[in-house]
């Protein structure tokens, strides 16, 4: 029944609501003027009293009601009641007490006396009433009428919700109290808080914990989860905390980091699975700001496979920069609709003024490309379209050359042909000494932009006239290892693989990568690509190599689990060895060699490799895709070796259509 008459009460229109709120306000001060009779005069003489000054009720309300609109009293929803409100009501009722004290002071009757403290009495018991009710209808719309009194000794009771405890007891912290207390879906029970001098006191009626009692908190809380919220911290402190709390079995979770917070994209109580980037615990360097408008501001920008993990985040930072126009090449045609969907809102309500221009095709068709930089004048292309996951290029060896290597030569191509200025590609940490064809593949898209950029009028590949191409541009390629949430990343991986109960799958337990985020990735490729003179390999600082097995180890513990192992059979989860893929290496580097530079930026470093002249390398192009068309997978294996330093594929040919033929009779 009380849940019905609740329902049909948040049923009723904002008209009612407020008609119902105005009349128990009048009844509220009615009955506050009859107490303040009755605590000044007693109750005989009070209902005496009351007789005679009749007009003060009339008048009351009539000052007080005007008052209490202004203040907005009646626009206040009571489910998410707070301290504003309570501090507007306080406002509300001084004003309207004082008001009506000159009223009275200065219009009664002289001989009808009213004594001075009952306008005092009226202003203490008005504010105690009108507050009190507004507090009591939030607790009973939100179905907990023992909120109000939860921290009260004797009164505590299990609600059956998940216990929270929060790291943190700033203003973050106290904001998600107070978001987790309104949605009603998770209890908070305790703080833990780095500052000593907070230790034992109760702040939103929490007690604080020091970072090591956090076993005492557990113990007396019964907490099964912990909500780090501590937003402005830095990547390097977050990953001593989570350090820290990987000895607990609690779930840890996060609200978001204070530049998410920043720029309106998200709210303190948007609690999330813990940022991988925290345990990696590396601070992203400032960037300059030079080096990132150099290309990009009011220029024609063009970003190929715009719709991937890497090209969606420059187009993102690409937008902030305010090109002119900013050109979506992208074959996918749902990626495509996503990154401009998302693109388009974020205009909109940045006000941005940048034209948008979604287009659909493949970097393996060089008419269309040429066709597309000439029309609107492109001036810089970021070439991020590729195929990226090892194990599927070297199952299919032929896309995997036609998509990297002549998808790079006909934009590279078509770059020049249409005099852009700048062209940077996406390289990868797997184009150092390769095992496979992804890395070889990118490591040749690396050389034929080598190659073009130290010819001033070269041949093109194609060109059945032999004209030459005047060259003015500028060709750069940004070196770098393993994005944190990625399309093929581990990261997702590993959370879906918790989420099902395990086991998490390793391909070896000495196995390690690079890791570094999306959104640090894509600003250090546009300022490198802002440097060099053309022709420049840059290689990004990557930090500590991270085993991959410590990662999955760290995920499990954060989860609130335990690994299952030999040393602990009855842990949660276990970790599996499925042995590494085909074309896969144990360990990934950043150089070939040893002669490296440092730049301008400390994170950017300038690699000089061996290249290929342009004409020794257009001939070998040519013979690898004779050598395609040909499903002929040997000889492809055997031009990528002579042509790439370093590739060493280990194992047989793995591509489907050459192990199909070698099966037929």
């Amino acid at each position: 029944m009380m849940i019905n008459l609740r329902s049909r009460m948040l049923g009723l229109s904002r008209r009612h609501k407020r008609i119902f709120q105005v009349t128990a306000d009048v009844l509220l001060i009615w009955a506050a003027l009859s107490l303040a009779f009755m605590v000044r005069l007693g109750v005989t003489r009070a209902l005496d009293t009351i007789v005679a000054h009749g007009w003060l009720y009339l008048c009351a309300p009539a000052v007080a009601i005007p008052v209490f609109i202004r203040f907005g009293m009646y626009r206040a929803v009571m489910r998410y009641f707070g301290n504003d409100a309570l501090a507007t009501i306080g406002k509300a009722v001084t004003l309207s007490s004082l008001l009506l004290a000159l009223f009275v002071y200065w219009y009664s009757n002289h001989q009808v006396i009213v004594p001075r403290s009952i306008v005092f009495n009226y202003w203490w018991l008005s504010m105690v009433m009108i507050g009190g009710l507004r507090l009591l209808m939030r607790q009973y719309f939100l179905g907990d009428w023992f909120g109000a009194i939860r921290h009260i000794p004797f009164t505590a009771r299990d609600d059956g919700l998940p216990k929270i405890a929060i790291y943190g007891a700033g203003s973050a912290g106290n904001q998600l109290v107070a978001a987790l207390r309104l949605g009603r879906a998770m209890r908070p029970v305790a703080f833990v808080d780095d500052d000593a001098s907070l230790a034992g006191r109760s702040i939103a009626g929490l007690t604080v914990y020091k970072s090591n009692h956090i076993r005492q908190m557990m113990e007396e809380t019964g907490a099964q989860e912990l909500l780090l919220a501590v937003p402005s911290a830095s990547r390097a402190r977050r990953r001593e905390i989570l350090a820290d709390l990987e000895h607990y079995p609690l779930h840890v979770r996060s609200v978001p980091g204070f530049m998410d917070l920043a720029s309106g994209r998200v709210k303190v109580d948007d609690i999330q699975e813990v940022d991988i980037a925290d345990l990696l615990g590396r601070d992203a360097v400032p960037p300059e700001a030079s080096l990132l408008q150099r290309c990009i501001t009011g220029k024609v920008v063009m970003v190929t496979g715009a719709g991937g993990s890497i090209g969606s985040e420059l187009c993102r930072q690409i937008m902030r920069l305010e090109p002119t126009t900013l050109l979506l090449f992208e074959h996918s045609e749902f990626n495509l609709y996503c990154i401009l969907n998302e693109l388009e809102q974020r205009s909109q309500q940045e006000a941005l003024s940048v034209r948008l221009l979604p287009i659909l095709g493949s970097v393996r068709d060089a008419g269309k490309l040429l066709h597309i930089m000439q029309t609107w004048h492109v001036e810089t292309v970021y070439h991020a379209a590729a195929y990226k996951h090892v194990p599927m290029v070297e199952h299919n060896i032929a896309e995997g050359v036609l998509n990297n290597v002549m998808g790079t030569l006909h934009s590279a191509q078509a770059a020049m042909q249409a005099g852009v200025a700048n062209f940077v590609l996406i390289s990868t940490d797997k184009a150092v000494r390769p095992t496979n064809v992804m890395g070889s593949s990118k490591r040749l898209a690396e050389m034929i932009l080598q190659a073009l950029s130290r010819e001033s009028s070269p041949v093109l590949l194609g060109d059945n006239h032999n004209v030459s191409q005047i060259n003015s541009t500028r060709f750069t390629m940004v070196r770098f290892g393993n994005v944190l949430g990625s399309s093929g990343s581990v990261i997702p991986l590993f959370r879906q693989q918790i989420k099902a109960g395990g086991p998490l799958t390793v391909t070896h337990p000495k196995i390690t990568r690079y890791f570094m985020t999306i959104p640090e990735a894509a600003q250090l490729v546009i300022q490198a690509g802002s440097m060099g003179q053309g022709g420049d390999v840059f290689v990004l600082d990557m930090g500590e190599p991270v085993r991959i097995v410590e990662l999955a180890e760290k995920m499990i513990h954060l989860s609130g689990l335990s690994v299952r192992s030999e040393r602990n059979p009855a842990g949660d989860i276990a970790i599996e060895f499925t042995g590494l893929r085909p074309g896969e290496k144990l360990y990934e580097e950043l150089l070939i060699g040893d002669n490296v530079e440092a730049t301008r930026h400390p994170m950017i470093m300038s690699a000089h490799e061996d290249h290929l002249a342009w004409e020794v390398l257009k001939e070998r192009l040519g013979q690898l895709l004779a050598a395609v068309a040909a499903d002929d997978y040997g000889r492809v294996r055997q031009l990528l070796r002579e042509t790439v330093s370093g590739y060493a594929p280990d194992g047989e040919i793995v591509d489907w259509i050459y192990q199909q033929r070698r099966l037929e009779p």
